[in-house]
């Protein structure tokens, strides 16, 4: 099948040449730019962008939403990024073993994506991949950030609807990032509200959610228990009651803006390798005229 056909069927909402066309996007093989300047991506699509630490339950919450929505009949494709070892390079593709049951449903997507080295919680080609599902016949477009870093920070750039999502021994946690937090987070829930501290926890983000409050979106504090899929309707209900309030269409300026700059800086930096920089670095770094800022001059002239 050749470029010009895998586009004829990706609005048909044909998997297989879905999954093609993100696989030539993601590793820039050839006709990838052919896939992008003829994608016509769908605003009106929700991207759901879903983060908070490791063992906040994500995973099992994004299981428990996704099936909500495909009991009311709406098509869902999830991103499930996973984490780049920053030493061999390589990636446990961890959604295979998460979200098994749901592979096979008609109504649902779902595609692992590594963070090929990025610093936070995205993969470099998320912008891209996005757009080629917003392209396709989908509801929602949900992405599972890694949630380390500041992955809270850039899905904010990245998504129309933030979920942070936390667990009742957060307290600590949330003092010390509260401020970022506060700006990107559209929706916050609780998980594992059976936890002792949980009420606790809920009125602590509450009184800071009232502190920070500048917009016309309240933003609310949700409790959910994601095993014992408690709370996973009101979750849904929030999702598209914030998807459809003025702050979304406000916020798609600043969204298209993120997204120009990165794909911009991408493009820069298409030319440096990451891996010759470690090499270089290995030679280099013993030897007593080592230079770091020289070093990033030589990678910026290229």
């Amino acid at each position: 099948m050749n470029i010009r056909e895998l586009l004829q069927q990706i609005p048909k909402g044909d998997y297989k040449s879905l999954a093609r066309a993100i696989s030539i996007v993601e590793n820039e093989t050839e006709g990838f730019e052919e896939i992008l300047f003829a994608l016509h991506p769908s605003a009106s699509i929700p991207v759901i962008g879903i983060t908070g630490p490791p063992g906040a339950g994500k995973s099992t919450l994004i299981n428990n939403l996704v099936k909500f929505f495909s009991s009311k009949d709406k098509k869902v494709a999830v991103i499930a990024i996973d984490p780049t070892s920053p030493f061999n390079y390589g990636s446990l593709l961890g959604d295979r073993l998460r979200m098994s049951e749901l592979f096979n449903h008609p109504n649902i997507f779902i595609r692992s994506m590594a963070t090929r080295g990025s610093l936070g919680g995205l993969s470099e080609k998320i912008i891209e991949v996005i757009d080629v599902l917003r392209s396709a016949n989908f509801d929602y477009i949900i992405v599972e950030t890694v949630g380390v870093g500041q992955s809270e920070v850039e899905i904010a750039g990245l998504a129309d609807t933030t979920v942070v999502v936390f667990v009742p021994e957060s307290g600590d946690e949330i003092q010390t990032m509260k401020s970022g937090i506060m700006e990107i987070a559209d929706i916050f829930v609780v998980n594992k509200c059976d936890r002792e501290g949980a009420d606790q926890f809920v009125s602590t983000l509450q009184k800071l959610l009232h502190e920070h409050d500048k917009t016309d979106w309240q933003v609310p504090v949700l409790k959910t228990s994601a095993s014992q899929n408690q709370g996973i309707e009101e979750l849904a209900m929030q999702i598209e009651r914030h998807s459809s309030s003025s702050r979304t269409s406000e916020k798609k300026i600043f969204l298209l803006t993120e997204k120009v700059y990165r794909l911009l800086a991408k493009d820069k930096m298409k030319n440096v390798s990451r891996r010759e920089i470690h090499d270089d670095i290995g030679k280099s770094i013993s030897l007593n005229d080592f230079n770091l800022y020289r070093l990033v001059k030589k990678y910026s002239t290229l």
